[in-house]
């Protein structure tokens, strides 16, 4: 084989890898896209439970402002997640929807009727599985985001990151009040 031939062969391969390392970046990007948008679907899901939620507790008369401001604050807070992967938005969101639950464990206890309602039981099965399709839908944003990470801070990727795709690192989804629960704190 000519020299020439051999030197158009390696050239070729270096510019088929550029290709497929810079396709790789935009797709991984592109999968974390599509993950967060996963979870604010599985937040917004959730909130189209909150009206019922709000009827519940006007039925009840319980606890009328404290109950009412949260749903209202919770769906609020949904809303605002719609602008671009912004994790702590939806940590806001996580923490509303927990101080929801903890106003109505406090009703239930003050109106154990409520507790034995068949649209009480629903309601709060559907919020709990509405917590875990969350869950499920963050932990899967996280992987994503950590194999676009690596992508694009990885050798060669982070040649052809820098020089080419210029994308930035994108933070992982983190629970503040659950990483105060543990002693341990890595050192990363």
């Amino acid at each position: 084989m000519d020299s020439s031939v051999i030197g158009l062969i390696v050239v070729a391969l270096v510019v088929v890898a550029i290709i497929m390392l810079y396709n790789g970046i935009i797709g991984k990007h592109n999968a974390v896209d599509r993950a967060w948008a996963s979870v604010l679907t599985q937040e917004r899901q959730k909130n189209k439970i909150i009206p019922m939620v709000e009827q519940l507790v006007e039925q009840y008369k319980l606890h009328e402002s404290e109950v009412l401001t949260k749903v209202t604050e919770l769906r609020s807070a949904i809303a605002e997640m719609s602008s671009g992967v912004d994790t702590a938005k939806l940590a806001a969101a996580e923490q509303r929807t927990q101080d929801l639950m903890q106003g109505l464990k406090v009703t239930v206890e003050a109106y154990p009727e409520l507790k034995a309602s068949d649209v009480y039981m629903k309601l709060m099965a559907e919020i709990s599985e509405q917590q875990e399709q969350i869950g499920a839908a963050i932990r899967i944003f996280n992987a994503n985001v950590e194999d676009f990470n690596n992508a694009i801070e990885m050798f060669p990727g982070s040649l052809i990151n820098s020089m080419l795709v210029r994308k930035q690192k994108i933070a992982s989804f983190s629970d503040s009040e659950a990483q105060a629960g543990f002693e341990y704190k890595p050192n990363l």
